[in-house]
């Protein structure tokens, strides 16, 4: 009998771990909220926290249209291309304004420009166009972040 309770408490405490680890998973599964999620979430964020929010998109979309490309879902993929040149130009757009997080935003979109050069290396001559153009757009946003950091004529 006293084994028997023993193995009804090792039962009991194993089924209380399993339910706990279950419940850790869901949370952490449901911790990181969708690109939809966070772009409704932007009119309500601090114009002081919408830099990183914007560049936070950007960055996820980047890893869609990586994603897309791969899979060669090409409308897809230039949608999330699009995603990533305007909230990159929307966290350049905020960051100025504010005067803050302008150099972690341009390292941000200098990592993003990076892996975008990467990516049209990798893909066809006839998917390139809206690439190039994504690039173009992303270096003016770094060339808009790094002249409001330094302007000319500051000493």
């Amino acid at each position: 009998m006293g084994q028997l309770r023993q193995w009804g408490r090792f039962w009991s405490a194993f089924a209380a771990l399993l339910v706990a680890a279950v419940g850790v998973h869901c949370a952490v599964a449901h911790a990181e909220p969708t690109v939809e999620e966070l772009k409704a979430r932007l009119s309500s964020t601090s114009l002081r926290d919408r830099p990183h929010l914007c560049v936070h998109i950007a960055e996820l979309q980047m890893d869609e249209a990586d994603k897309l490309y791969a899979s060669d879902d090409v409308t897809k993929a230039q949608n999330a291309l699009g995603d990533v040149v305007a909230y990159s130009e929307l966290a350049r757009d905020y960051a100025i304004q504010t005067h803050k997080y302008q150099k972690q935003t341009e390292i941000a979109v200098r990592g993003i420009t990076r892996r975008l050069a990467e990516l049209a290396h990798s893909l066809p001559h006839n998917y390139q166009a809206p690439l190039h153009d994504a690039l173009n757009r992303l270096q003016k946003v770094r060339d808009d972040l790094l002249a409001a950091m330094f302007p000319q004529g500051a000493k």
